[in-house]
């Protein structure tokens, strides 16, 4: 079986989902700095509103179009399937961040947000897609069924 992404037979804009990938990463960096719970339970609701519900009511996905459109960058389309599956992986980080958080678990709540930044960082600096790798090694134990 050959490496590849999970795929959806949809395009999505990459260049959208990398400026929400940066987003993502300048929330967390806030969360850090103030340890105040709002900004992940804030990420968290956006997430689930790309995820689950319209993306149009996302502000960090109109964030990401308006920023898209100031700089003139261009589209970069990919599988849609790629990124919805690493928007759940950041949905569960988020959770879980925050259930360390308000629990006062900080050890894991940190290692949570180091472990998400680091997934977001590789987005941002090279397009590597956590998500496919796990993806990749998911279907090596669980093969698809016909």
């Amino acid at each position: 079986m050959a490496q590849s992404c999970p795929l959806a037979f949809r395009q999505i804009d990459g260049t959208v989902a990398r400026l929400n990938a940066l987003s993502v990463f300048l929330l967390l960096i806030l969360f850090v700095v103030t340890t105040e719970p709002v900004v992940l339970v804030f990420s968290g609701a956006d997430f689930i509103i790309r995820l689950y519900g319209n993306k149009s009511y996302s502000p960090v996905f109109q964030l990401s179009k308006a920023l898209k459109k100031v700089f003139r960058l261009s589209s970069d389309m990919v599988d849609a399937g790629a990124k919805r599956l690493a928007a759940h992986f950041g949905l569960f980080f988020v959770a879980l961040s925050l259930a360390a958080s308000l629990s006062g678990m900080t050890t894991l709540m940190y290692g949570a947000v180091g472990v998400f930044l680091f997934c977001l960082s590789l987005e941002l600096l090279f397009a590597y897609c956590i998500g496919c790798k796990i993806y990749f090694i998911y279907r090596k134990f669980v093969p698809e069924r016909l």
